[in-house]
């Protein structure tokens, strides 16, 4: 079978379950979903017994929720994974390393969104059809088609190979405080960027609490999950995508970058330092009234234990900017296998990865803290009930995902620095907002001239 999905076929079905949030319609689901018997991992690892693997993880609920399900995994297969717990920041180089230098520390390889272009380009990871193809290593459950098609295709598919599955997947959401709402006599969270700055920031800033956080810290924070989420909310983009040219400029870029600005008034004065750790604990002590952050940190803001507001928890959609649509950002990574590894590691590897992401484990993975890429866990009636976060994500994924949030071409990490560095100059006052997207402008043009030029065909 050919696993290669072609862009304009996972799109199509994006929109899927557009109709019936509540009871998340998912009509035109795949007919091949269904299992053919169960497939056995202990006879599919029987030459592999003894064999162990390394894995990057992260410092995630997501990872918390595979590291919880490992036993299992490693009792059925006799398969150790070893996983090295490593800060975001610096995963993407730690990985980069071992591909480079050939040291061999990991076997499954961790994929950012935004570096499934570099990596695959490099041929540092391994199309998915050399073990989807081997009966012996492939579940007949497997069901990439189970996956949310814009999941399947950002994380794990470049130039239509896939080479990675969905794990730890996020849609942006808004996390809000209901009593510190209600309080200030507001019963619903903001539907609206301006609703938002005009209304409910007044009222809920005073003294050394605040109406709104947005994750800003330099690096990646700070381009993808503040300029990049101002830039979309207003109808703007990174890059015009008929020609690869920069779009910062246009009015609508310009215009969501300033209301950023505005935003800073009813935020903490220090905004430009809080990572997603610093803005999660704002919310969860009570500092912070509304965040926009990740699926994946519901299990933190709703646990009584690392949340102070876990009673008074509010899911929403992220605020509609003046398109009327919400943005929200788009994130998460899938798993691929290390294509320079040891064979045996490459299928002990795969036999994890498929393990990990399957549909039959996708309920437990979701109940140990994980955010499964599934579409079926997301119909479960006792889910749906325990975790309110399910909608909005759901509609998330299905109606307003954006696949090119961030470029996933390999030029992104050095176009991440450059809007960092400058995003954040902006933010911080030091330069205005229309000077500062010109020295960006100016910075990515050169990166962006083989595209503009068509010496690289224009994917992202």
């Amino acid at each position: 079978m050919d696993h290669s999905l072609s862009r304009r076929r996972l799109l199509k079905g994006a929109a899927v379950g557009a109709a019936g949030v509540t009871a998340f319609s998912l009509a035109g689901r795949p007919t091949w979903a269904a299992a053919q018997g169960t497939f056995d991992y202990a006879k599919a690892a029987e030459s592999f017994k003894g064999i162990e693997i390394g894995a990057p993880f992260l410092d995630r609920p997501g990872y918390a929720a595979a590291i919880a399900m490992l036993p299992e995994f490693e009792s059925t297969t006799g398969i150790k994974v070893n996983y090295e717990t490593i800060p975001y920041e610096n995963s993407r180089e730690k990985q980069v390393l071992d591909f480079t230098g050939g040291t061999g520390q990991y076997d499954i390889v961790l994929v950012d969104v935004v570096w499934i272009g570099e990596f695959a380009a490099s041929e540092w990871i391994t199309p998915l059809d050399k073990f989807t193809n081997d009966p012996a290593l492939a579940d007949p459950a497997l069901n990439l088609q189970g996956f949310f098609p814009i999941l399947l295709e950002s994380f794990g598919t470049w130039n239509e190979v896939v080479y990675g599955l969905p794990f730890d997947n996020y849609s942006g959401l808004m996390y809000y405080n209901k009593k510190m709402l209600a309080d200030a006599g507001m019963p619903e969270p903001p539907k609206t960027w301006q609703e938002l700055k005009d209304t409910y920031g007044p009222a809920l800033t005073k003294g050394d609490q605040f109406a709104y956080a947005l994750q800003s810290r330099r690096g990646e924070t700070q381009s993808a999950d503040s300029f990049m989420r101002m830039v979309w909310a207003f109808g703007g983009s990174l890059l015009k995508p008929d020609t690869f040219e920069p779009n910062l400029s246009s009015p609508e870029s310009l215009a969501g970058l300033r209301f950023r600005q505005d935003l800073k008034a009813i935020m903490p004065p220090d905004i430009v330092e809080w990572d997603h750790d610093e803005t999660v604990q704002g919310l969860a002590q009570g500092r912070v009234a509304v965040i926009n952050e990740w699926s994946s940190f519901y299990a933190t803001l709703a646990n009584p234990a690392s949340s102070t507001i876990a009673a008074d928890l509010g899911v929403a959609f992220e605020p509609a900017g003046p398109t009327g649509k919400p943005a929200p950002a788009l994130g998460g990574f899938s798993l691929a296998v290390n294509s320079q590894s040891q064979e045996e590691k490459q299928k002990a590897a795969w036999l994890f990865i498929q393990w990990i992401t399957s549909e039959a484990n996708s309920k437990k993975y979701i109940e140990n803290g994980g955010v499964s890429g599934r579409q079926s866990a997301y119909q479960d009636p006792e889910l749906q009930q325990k975790y309110p976060y399910f909608a909005p994500l759901v509609e998330s994924w299905n109606n307003y995902g954006n696949p090119v949030f961030r470029p996933r071409f390999p030029e992104w990490p050095q176009m991440s620095e450059i809007v960092a560095q400058t995003g954040s100059e902006i933010m911080l006052g030091s330069v205005p907002v229309e000077e500062g997207v010109k020295t960006i402008e100016d910075q990515l043009r050169p990166l962006l001239e083989p595209y503009i030029k068509g010496d690289k065909p224009k994917l992202q």
